[in-house]
């Protein structure tokens, strides 16, 4: 199995995986595959390129090939006719993967899906929703009893997991008290896990995509979550990173639009959970009650993954998306009143069509005033089916190139600075790797995994991965930190990122 893309692929391919086990197959693990699933990304176009390359690969080696995933969800048969080398998938086939895979191996083909909007698959209502998707959301779908008995190892329900497998055996058939049982088995052995909390999106910004192939947005239950949080504790998991295409909308199709908010400090309760950290916020929809949660809370990481995209008003309403300058500066005032130290990133679209010159000069302004903690720049690309590709103004190739050049450059300088900035904070260290020598690598607060910056400390002592240590910072390299881990018997209290 090959994973491409965001973390909410990666918990796509947990399921995957747990239904393939159930139905008698296996993970290769240093063997010739029959069959190489490979879960792909179709947001721009370098992950197309990327999916398709790893497609192209995979048939090169002989081993018959599945595509699975957002670039097959959204191309479907035309992905099947101009990629022959492998069989096309729909989300709607994960129910029975391991059937389709079986058909693979047995050399049968079927036809590939016809793409379809999937957000006319729910109710327009989102108080409609819940109950109505769960046969059609990656995540979200309930399983029976597997092949050959009792619950395989890999899957969880609303009861606590044993730590070397799946939960109490149960008679074929029988499901447990609680309710059905839902497919993941863990990849990797990681102390972060990706926890996906609703599937689905229900904005119109004009250059995405993703709400077409993805569906409509669909809340999980808090009890699944917490039930979830506790199986992924129990094999090793000491942060949970919640995921959705847009955390800030959690809840709304359950009747309690700040759920969120009450979530949190839940799943930071989870025994053997240490941090919770949030990821993809809307700024629109990013309620004073849920900054408060985020900036205090024992538990929670005051981390601020803010979908800002620009910081001209112009561009912004242009993509049919909230906010300017000045009202980005205010949202991250109030967050940084509650929360000095509290993590902040965005990303942004550079060259969206008929941006300016005084567009750019904006969002340098922004960039330069904001002191964010990460910024991702990307230069604009047409994405099929999206109004913004049929707007006036594009920009030719060479100058978004030239701007995101420009952008990245800046943001690389004032993201040096702001790690600079954090010389003499107290930290707490999620301990992710030993390097000798008294040296461990982790991350702080303000650091989400894969995406931010990192924290290297030293540390007289001893310290386990997984261990939660308080450090204070002693400088840094480019976005990368350097530290002193704190003796907890002979240091005076710190101050505790997060806490006032």
């Amino acid at each position: 199995m090959v994973t491409l893309g965001c973390a909410r692929n990666e918990v796509d391919s947990e399921e995957l995986a747990a239904r393939l086990e159930a139905g008698g197959w296996t993970l290769a693990d240093g063997q010739e595959p029959d069959v190489v699933l490979v879960n792909t990304c179709g947001f721009i176009q370098a992950a197309k390129q990327e999916s398709i390359d790893e497609l192209l690969g995979a048939a090169a080696g002989g081993a018959k090939v599945a595509a699975a995933g957002c670039l097959a969800e959204r191309y479907g048969a035309e992905l099947a006719e101009a990629l022959p080398e492998a069989q096309v998938l729909s989300f709607d086939d994960y129910g029975d993967i391991a059937a389709r895979l079986d058909a693979i191996v047995a050399g049968q083909s079927w036809q590939a899906h016809q793409p379809r909007d999937r957000r006319r698959l729910l109710p327009l209502a989102p108080s409609g929703r819940p109950g109505a998707a769960a046969g059609q959301l990656p995540g979200h779908g309930a399983v029976a009893t597997p092949r050959g008995g009792p619950a395989a190892a890999g899957w969880r329900s609303a009861e606590a997991a044993p730590p070397g497998g799946g939960i109490a055996d149960l008679p074929p058939g029988v499901a447990p008290a609680s309710g059905p049982m839902v497919a993941r088995r863990r990849l990797g052995d990681g102390v972060v896990a990706p926890l996906k909390i609703a599937s689905g999106c229900d904005r119109r910004c004009s250059f995405c995509a993703i709400p077409a192939f993805r569906g409509a947005f669909v809340s999980r239950s808090p009890q699944d979550l917490i039930a979830e949080a506790g199986w992924l504790a129990a094999r090793g998991a000491r942060e949970l990173l919640l995921v959705s295409e847009n955390s800030t909308s959690y809840g709304k199709d359950l009747g309690d639009i700040r759920l969120l908010e009450t979530l949190l400090p839940g799943l930071a309760a989870v025994p053997g959970i240490a941090r919770v950290r949030v990821s993809y916020l809307q700024p629109a929809e990013l309620r004073p009650g849920l900054i408060e949660v985020m900036a205090s809370a024992p538990g929670v990481a005051p981390y601020f993954d803010l979908s800002f995209q620009h910081a001209s008003g112009t561009v912004l309403r242009a993509m049919r998306r909230f906010g300017d300058r000045q009202r980005f500066a205010a949202l991250i005032g109030r967050i940084r009143r509650l929360a000095p130290e509290a993590g902040i990133r965005s990303n942004f679209i550079v060259g969206f069509p008929g941006e300016t010159e005084a567009d750019v000069e904006e969002l340098q302004r922004f960039l330069a005033e904001a002191r964010l903690d990460a910024i991702g720049i990307f230069g604009y690309s047409d994405e099929d089916g999206t109004e913004a590709a049929a707007l006036g103004g594009q920009l030719p190739a060479e100058e978004i190139a030239r701007r995101v050049d420009d952008l990245a450059d800046l943001a690389d300088e004032l993201m040096g600075q702001r790690a600079a900035e954090r010389s003499g904070e107290i930290v707490d260290v999620l301990v992710e790797e030993a390097l000798g020598d008294g040296r461990y690598c982790g991350r702080a607060g303000h650091q989400a995994p894969e995406v931010d910056g990192t924290i290297q400390i030293r540390s007289q002592t001893p310290i386990a991965i997984g261990e939660m240590v308080r450090a204070t910072v002693t400088g840094s390299i480019g976005v990368d930190l350097l530290g002193e881990a704190i003796d907890p018997a002979g240091s005076a209290p710190g101050r505790r990122a997060g806490t006032r």
